[in-house]
């Protein structure tokens, strides 16, 4: 029998921390301790070579359950579409008016954050409708 992996959720991103800090807001999650012999993250940063400084940052789901979310410095820009994103599942178990009054009410609290509402979906039942958006470097997610 093939046992299931744990996995991460990389991206690649111009500014890490401020990027996983948005998605720690947006998906309740925190970042992790420094790494053992720091007390602080600065204090690592410090311990770097300058190039090396601020090239990767990570958040993790403090119940354990999700996955962790890695985000490394590129020098090349968001250039297409994402083939892979997130579904922020905000609306799960929920149906019509009320499942599209959750996800507007995320959207709304997403956009001071820095994302931004690229349309809504509206699925002929109301029990599909989704939410399109982007985080603060472009990339693609749906509030699902």
């Amino acid at each position: 029998m093939t046992s299931i992996k744990k996995f991460q959720v990389t991206f690649d991103c111009a500014e890490p921390e401020r990027l996983a800090r948005f998605w720690c807001e947006v998906l309740g999650y925190v970042v992790p301790p420094p790494p053992e012999g720091f007390a602080t993250w600065d204090d690592y940063k410090r311990s770097q070579p300058p190039e090396q400084r601020d090239s990767w940052f990570a958040c993790i789901d403090p119940s354990g359950v999700g996955p962790r979310l890695y985000f490394q410095r590129v020098p090349e820009g968001k250039a297409a579409k994402n083939r892979v994103h997130l579904d922020v599942r905000v609306g799960t178990g929920l149906v019509g008016e009320e499942r599209l009054a959750a996800l507007e009410a995320e959207c709304a609290r997403l956009i001071p954050l820095g994302a931004v509402h690229v349309q809504t979906l509206y699925a002929d039942d109301g029990n599909e409708s989704c939410i399109p958006m982007l985080d603060i470097e472009g990339n693609e997610f749906c509030l699902d």
